[in-house]
């Protein structure tokens, strides 16, 4: 797999899901509530764990599964997302990078 890149990841997904008759129900709401899911999952990982915990949960080989397997989970959803939606993924971060970049300037963090 060394052709890691956006579109061929999102063409495997909606080959996956086309395979599978899915289409239907890959809807932008339903896959909007898959990703929450999915998110969920993987804040339940570390729900219960310290600060200190949760920085060495990838030292534990049960949980670095749980964690990769949950972010692919995610991934997966928000990029299915993305493309029934028409959001161009890598855009949109560099677009909000650069909001961001406006919005906070470099220093000390200042209390909300």
């Amino acid at each position: 797999m060394s052709d890691l890149d956006i579109a061929t990841l999102q063409r495997r997904l909606i080959d996956f899901a086309e395979a599978r008759e899915w289409g239907p129900y890959h809807t932008p709401k339903n896959l909007a509530m898959a990703l929450s899911v999915e998110a969920s999952e993987l804040a339940e990982i570390f729900q219960w764990l310290t600060p200190e915990e949760s920085a060495d949960v990838m030292s534990d080989p049960d949980k670095a599964f749980r964690v990769r397997d949950e972010v692919a989970d995610v991934m997966a959803y928000l990029l299915q997302l993305a493309g029934a939606c028409g959001v161009d993924v890598l855009q949109a971060l560099a677009e909000k990078i650069e909001r961001n970049e406006m919005r906070f300037p470099p220093g000390p963090a200042k209390p909300r």
